[in-house]
């Protein structure tokens, strides 16, 4: 039986349930791949995960591998793949399956994409889940047009500053909220206009906007009713916006969790190494130190990724 080391929780709450571990290699299915983990990045998905305010992993879901992105390479495929061989460079989002912060991972075939050949592979695993979040947001649910006007919370964030270069990238007026070394960073992601959300208030500078789309929720969340046009949208990756008050504005409104989607992947590579998009990573971590990335991104104000180096 061949082994592999895996950072798991058997029960929720803080740092000290987090557990390095020698867990069997899992074995691909039919339509699946298994993949050679090189790095994973840190998600706030992670942290509500451990806590056990993540509804979609319960306690029948114990023991469970944190860790929902990565980059790698494929070890061996199950019956039916054709299109990955062993070998590929990849990436990938595991959506609710077990995750990435370990020595190899189980994923759909049609969810991983050949990985941005113009960074490293450890830059690479810091992609999938926050620009596919990024992507969904204002293309699928946002349903975001060229000329259209975007507000952007948390801009500098890992979802955010890849949603305000797609953004722009798609011809939009791009809008964004941040703070302090914040400001520069979004700004030299493109960003139309940058507000400094401790200095004025955003719905004062951000009027009349196609998509608000919302990555802090709470009274931000709220207070955003007042940005959105008549006909536009308030798209949340936290929590439900009120349906009311889309009626009262005319707007729709909608919370939304990202999904595996090689095929858009694909597109985000090529934006990758065509030079639209540039992928930013804070802090890189080694594969003993997960716990301590995780504690990292629960401080806040990361301007960009953070990711764990899994393959020395």
């Amino acid at each position: 039986m061949s082994t592999m080391r895996a950072y798991r929780i058997h029960g929720f709450g803080g740092p000290e349930v987090l557990k390095a571990e020698d867990i069997e290699i899992p074995e691909p299915g039919a339509g699946e791949v298994l993949v050679r983990v090189g790095a994973a990045s840190a998600n706030p998905v992670d942290l509500k995960t451990r806590a056990g305010q993540y509804p979609l992993i319960r306690e029948d879901k114990l023991p469970y591998t944190l860790g929902r992105d990565f980059s790698g390479v494929v070890e061996r495929t199950g019956d039916g793949v054709t299109q990955w061989r062993t070998g590929d460079g990849v990436y990938g989002f595991v959506g609710q399956g077990q995750g990435a912060y370990a020595q190899f991972v189980v994923v759909a075939a049609n969810a991983l994409a050949r990985r941005p050949q113009h960074v490293d592979a450890v830059t690479a695993g810091a992609v999938p889940l926050a620009a596919l979040t990024a992507w969904q947001g204002l293309f699928d649910h946002g349903k975001l047009e060229a000329g259209g006007r975007v507000l952007i919370h948390a801009g500098a964030g890992g979802v955010g500053h890849f949603a305000v270069q797609f953004a722009k990238q798609h011809g939009a007026q791009v809008f964004a909220t941040a703070s302090g070394d914040g400001i520069e960073f979004v700004r030299s992601l493109g960003a139309d206009r940058v507000i400094d959300y401790h200095a004025q208030r955003f719905e004062d500078v951000a009027r009349d906007m196609d998509l608000v789309f919302d990555l802090i929720g709470g009274d931000t969340q709220r207070r955003s009713w007042a940005a959105v046009a008549t006909g536009g949208a308030l798209i949340s990756t936290l929590t439900e916006p009120s349906q009311t008050e889309a009626s009262s504005h005319g707007a729709r409104a909608a919370r939304y969790t990202a999904r595996p989607d090689g095929r858009q992947l694909t597109e985000i590579a090529g934006l990758i190494d065509n030079g639209s998009v540039r992928v930013v990573v804070a802090e890189r971590f080694a594969f003993d130190a997960v716990g301590k990335a995780l504690e990292r991104l629960a401080k806040g104000h990361v301007r960009g990724k953070l990711v764990v180096e899994v393959a020395a």
